[in-house]
């Protein structure tokens, strides 16, 4: 496995009944359990793999409220803020800096759009600021490109992927959250329409309430329970470099072709945005209906399709299981597709290219990651009617890092029937099939 995670140990008693079991222990999830622990409530996260494994510890590391849709808005800017404090309360380093996003541009076109999102989003009490082409050129000291401006958010941040997912969960285990890594649910104990515990590879245990913050496995995972849950699974790709000099006056900076962050090693994370491979398999073919739109949009013309043994197993496969059997996330714990080569070169290439100064600079480690994407982009956090007790917290599209605190907070109280903090109709599930538009996504 190219990534690295901070280990997490495991509690040492296997629990036979909790309030809530929360499944998936990437960001989403060990906050839910964070915040459900804070309230101290009896909560067991389990995981087929080890925490932060998947999507969680192969992402940006970009924390950022700028240029969200404007229904997770709300969340971004609540979860930067717990970003901030979250460290203090459990004592450990998520890695977290709020030291800046800075999205270039060279097209007046795009940074007339971007400003009218942060007119707009100032509405909602985020400020941030459009800069002109001097001010930009300043900020991106040494680069070739001739920009006509930017927007830069200074509250904006970064954390460290491999370290923040663990640390909340072993703050969560401070609180007396369980935790239980190569352990995988196998599905629903339900009666009469709800939920009365989980089934894992070790047995039964009991609860009312369970979360389901599975990422690219919660789709099939809910087919086995006759629930749709429209998403489409994207290969990204990442890296990082080499150690280099620090010349950009932003933590967090898309660029020409390229995004990247500064690492606390004095590497760099860089990607290009918005590509990735989309794999050929029944669950993209059961609902490809419900991505025209997101097809349509800028994100469906810089994606790739291709075939692979995916098609039969894996995440994006269809069947069935038997609770006492072995299931598919038994067969494989962790989720590890090969990187796109061209995308390693080409997002390399970019950087020097806008970037003298980087010339000779050389790729330590790539890694590619699935991201669970939704027809339109926003996550789902809802609870579906048909499973009461069941609330589900995914889709998250490639922003989950940034939302998990935020997120967290939400399932937690989504799955003790209390008050949601934010508005979640835009998140829930039956947006898809009651004839509501999907509309098309524009914020990525």
């Amino acid at each position: 496995m190219p990534i690295v995670v901070n280990p997490v140990q495991d509690s040492a008693e296997f629990p036979a009944k909790v309030d809530v079991v929360v499944i998936g222990a990437g960001i989403v999830g060990t906050s839910t359990a964070y915040e459900l622990a804070r309230k101290g409530v009896s909560v067991a996260l389990v995981e087929k793999g080890i925490v932060a494994g998947e999507q969680s510890g192969r992402n940006w590391g970009w924390v950022r409220q700028q240029n969200r849709d404007f229904h997770e808005l709300p969340l971004a800017m609540h979860s930067l803020k717990r970003w901030g404090e979250i460290d203090a309360e459990i004592g450990a380093d998520l890695g977290f800096r709020r030291i800046g996003c800075l999205y270039a541009s060279k097209d007046a076109d795009e940074l007339a759009r971007w400003d009218a999102w942060s007119r707009k989003a100032r509405e909602m009490g985020f400020y941030n600021e459009t800069l002109t082409a001097a001010e930009t050129q300043e900020r991106m000291k040494g680069s070739t490109t001739k920009w006509v401006g930017a927007i830069w958010s200074p509250t904006d941040g970064c954390a460290e992927p491999g370290m923040a997912a663990p640390a909340i969960a072993t703050g969560a285990k401070a609180l007396g959250a369980s935790i239980h890594q190569n352990c995988a649910v196998r599905g629903l104990d339900i009666a009469n329409g709800a939920v009365k515990g989980v089934w894992t590879e070790r047995g039964l245990i009991k609860a009312e309430a369970v979360v389901l913050a599975g990422g690219a496995w919660s789709s099939r995972f809910l087919r086995r329970h006759g629930i749709d849950l429209p998403v489409a699974n994207v290969e990204g790709t990442a890296l990082r470099t080499t150690p280099a000099p620090n010349v950009v006056e932003a933590g967090c900076v898309t660029g020409a072709g390229y995004a990247l962050r500064r690492r606390l090693d004095g590497s760099y994370t860089i990607a290009v945005p918005g590509h990735g491979v989309v794999n050929l398999a029944p669950q993209g073919i059961l609902y490809a209906t419900k991505f025209r739109e997101m097809m349509r949009a800028k994100i469906g013309k810089k994606l790739k399709y291709r075939l692979n043994g995916r098609f039969f197993n894996g995440p994006d496969a269809l069947g069935g299981w038997d609770f006492d059997k072995i299931s598919p996330f038994e067969k494989i714990r962790i989720m590890d597709p090969a990187p796109q080569k061209d995308l390693v070169k080409e997002a390399i290439d970019s950087l020097v290219a806008d970037f003298p100064v980087f010339k000779g600079i050389e790729v330590a480690a790539s890694w590619a990651g699935l991201i669970d994407t939704s027809p339109d982009l926003v996550p789902v956090i809802a609870n579906p009617d048909a499973v009461r007790g069941l609330t589900l917290a995914t889709g998250f599209s490639g922003h989950g890092f940034a939302l998990g605190p935020g997120a967290g907070r939400l399932a937690s109280e989504m799955a003790m029937n209390e008050t949601p903090f934010v508005e979640i109709n835009p998140f829930r599930l039956s947006r898809f099939f009651d004839g509501s538009a999907i509309k098309r996504p524009e914020m990525m």
